[in-house]
């Protein structure tokens, strides 16, 4: 065969690894967390998923060539006992072992198991129907049982080099005794191995091991309990709390599960014990050694907080909150979310292993080998972006932000350029198509999920009950809030003799009721952080207008609104700086591309034109050259103009209680 025989032959395979990869990684019943790793070899070389990777983004140029005979002799090596310089040893035969080494990444480190394998494909996943009986007491003797002759079972070892060498020495044994390689390998507190010389037979193995867990493990279940409520707002306070407490050394981001599960196992510190302790090196690399279970109580939460850090020396990253669910803590919104669907996994094991004796836990040894490891250090910091600020763009650091009105016009711009700074948004909005879409949009696509989270949230700024939903939901969510952006406005044009009393009342429940709903709702969440975490500070910020300095003709319960709104902001200053809460409002010029002016039925073009605010204006173009011309900067007000001035009150912490104006020098303060 020629040489653009066997580029086409390798292509196909790889194509058909990628296709295999996405099929298993995209099914959280076999994959979570981007864990897992497939390979398929081609002649001499091992093409073989990079750590850190996830399969479910997984396509043909995604995998790493490694030469089998470079790896064979990293297997046969002869290494020190000490387990640090021997993994560093094996890392670094397999870097040499790279076809294209300046490629960049590194090579799963079960490619060493992969390469002894004969067969052309092989999937490693840890489906948790699987986990079930291999991490429960009477599991592995069920499936040894269940598989005899056809599958192998494997005793716990460490992952890596010495994996691999225990399952060299299985798969010969197995040889011996039954004249072919085992297909199927299920290895304790790990996951399962299925090799084949075709994908269809990857698949059909993969099917037939499913079918025989799902006859023997119990099924989840499907309906919380009765009685189960959703969170109430002393639930809201605790996962506050947690993540405030949780903040020592750079602000988290928490995720909140609950579910059948979660009530189940959160129902005593009995009953969570089961699922206390990892059953696999997965659950230890994203969710430490031990979840920490605290009563439903802020008093007794912190107190078991502090004694969890001063036994362990590092702080939980999963915290079970008795009959409320279990937060997830991580970095950033990703990091969190992947805990929180790790441990999950972990509490689906610990329910399914109850059909085969119960839990079986990985052993102290284990644990602190996992813990040590850099291979894994090196995995959870490439798929989660721990240890890099989340990940996020920018200087957010974890911080989650509120934008009110945030679904269009400014509070749109708001949200997006706060999003690309790394900060978690809500967007809060009475229009649902339009705020849902957006968060869509920030929230990416599977495989190119940012670090940090969006949400959307339907909100009434001028009701109390929705504005306290809002900031409930918001915690929930992401643990707390930062920044809150009093955005949400209306505007109705009009002199005297044309706004009538409804007209007025609405204006003012929106504009100014409205922010002392937002600022009173926001505040409480900020001083409960201080309080658990006196180094925050945070920010109310209002959008004002340039209408707050000086009065606009026909224009009047807007400005009256706004002129209202700097009293506001001024006298919440003094209430709340004591709790290191910063209250500024932002003074925008007019915003003249935005839906507010420039919509073509109810903007303020045609408004203005209408009730014949600029006289002499006959067309909407006219109208707009002549608020341009008002502005010595020739020019309309941007969203980027208004996000200089927020991310000032942001980062500087001396000042507040002021009206910053972003007028193109229209309004000059006096």
């Amino acid at each position: 065969m020629g040489q653009s025989g066997r580029k086409d032959m390798t292509r196909a395979a790889l194509e058909n690894l990628a296709a295999l990869s996405r099929e298993y990684g995209s099914n959280p019943d076999f994959v979570i967390a981007g864990g897992g790793n497939t390979s398929v070899k081609t002649g001499d070389v091992l093409h073989v998923k990079p750590s850190g990777t996830e399969l479910a983004a997984a396509d043909a140029t995604t995998f790493l060539a490694l030469e089998r005979a470079r790896l064979h002799e990293v297997l046969d090596a002869d290494y020190p006992a000490d387990s640090t310089e021997r993994e560093a040893r094996v890392k670094r035969g397999m870097l040499r072992a790279m076809v294209e080494p300046d490629r960049g990444g590194r090579p799963t480190v079960e490619a060493l198991l992969h390469n002894l394998i004969s067969c052309a494909y092989v999937v490693h996943t840890h489906p948790w129907k699987v986990n079930a009986l291999t991490c429960s007491q009477g599991g592995m003797e069920f499936l040894k049982d269940a598989f005899d002759g056809t599958g192998l079972t494997v005793p716990y070892v460490d992952p890596g080099h010495t994996l691999a060498v225990r399952l060299r020495k299985e798969v010969r044994r197995f040889v011996g005794a039954h004249g072919h390689e085992p297909r199927v390998m299920f290895l304790q507190n790990h996951g399962l191995i299925v090799s084949a010389d075709t994908p269809s037979e990857i698949r059909r193995l993969t099917t037939s091991v499913m079918d025989i867990c799902d006859q023997k493990i119990t099924a989840l279940p499907k309906k919380r309990a009765a009685g189960a409520s959703p969170p109430d707002e002393n639930a809201a306070a605790l996962v506050n709390v947690i993540r405030s407490s949780l903040s020592v050394n750079g602000r988290k981001t928490t995720a909140l599960l609950q579910n059948a599960l979660t009530d189940a196992c959160c129902e005593s510190r009995a009953r969570f014990r089961d699922v206390a302790l990892p059953f696999t090196p997965d659950q230890i690399v994203y969710c430490r050694s031990e979840a920490l279970f605290v009563p439903a109580s802020v008093r007794a939460g912190t107190r078991a907080l502090a004694a969890y850090r001063t036994t362990h020396g590092v702080d939980p990253y999963v915290v079970a909150i008795q009959g409320v669910g279990v937060v997830a803590a991580g970095d950033s919104a990703r990091e969190a979310a992947t805990v929180r669907d790790v441990f999950h996994d972990a509490m689906k094991i610990a329910h399914g292993s109850g059909s085969t004796g119960g839990p079986h836990p990985l052993s102290p040894r284990a644990r602190h080998f996992i813990e040590s490891w850099e291979v894994e250090r090196y995995r959870r910091a490439r798929s989660t972006g721990a240890g890099t600020g989340g990940g996020t763009a920018g200087g957010a650091g974890g911080r989650t932000a509120v934008v009110t009105g945030g679904a269009q016009g400014f509070g749109e711009g708001i949200v997006r350029s706060l999003f690309a700074d790394g900060y978690n948004v809500v967007i809060a909005d009475l229009n649902e198509e339009r705020g849902a879409a957006l968060a869509r949009e920030l929230g990416g696509t599977p495989g190119s999920t940012p670090a940090n989270g969006a949400r959307f949230v339907r909100a009434d700024v001028s009701s109390e009950e929705s504005v306290g939903n809002l900031m409930r939901e918001t915690v929930l969510a992401f643990g707390g809030c930062d920044v809150f952006v009093s955005n949400a406005g209306v505007l109705r044009a009009g002199g005297l003799s044309e706004i009538d009393g409804r007209t007025f009342d609405f204006m003012t429940s929106v504009n100014y009721t409205g922010y002392f709903i937002c600022a009173k709702y926001a505040s409480q969440v900020m001083q409960r952080q201080f309080e658990h975490a006196p180094h925050f500070h945070s920010d109310i910020i209002q959008i004002n207008s340039k209408s707050g300095l000086e009065g606009s003709n026909k224009n009047f319960t807007y400005a009256g609104g706004k002129f209202g709104g700097l009293g506001l902001t001024q006298s919440f200053a003094l209430e709340l700086m004591p709790f290191r809460i910063k209250v500024n409002a932002i003074c925008p010029g007019n915003f003249l591309d935005g839906p507010l002016w420039s919509d073509p039925k109810t903007g303020l073009f045609v408004q203005y034109l209408k009730t014949g605010k600029v006289p002499g204006a006959e067309t909407t173009e006219d109208v707009r050259r002549a608020y341009e011309s008002k502005v010595p900067a020739g020019r309309g007000c941007t969203v980027q103009d208004v996000m200089r001035a927020i991310r000032y009150v942001i980062e500087q912490e001396y000042e507040t209680g002021q009206a910053v104006p972003v007028t193109g020098g229209q309004i000059m303060l006096k």
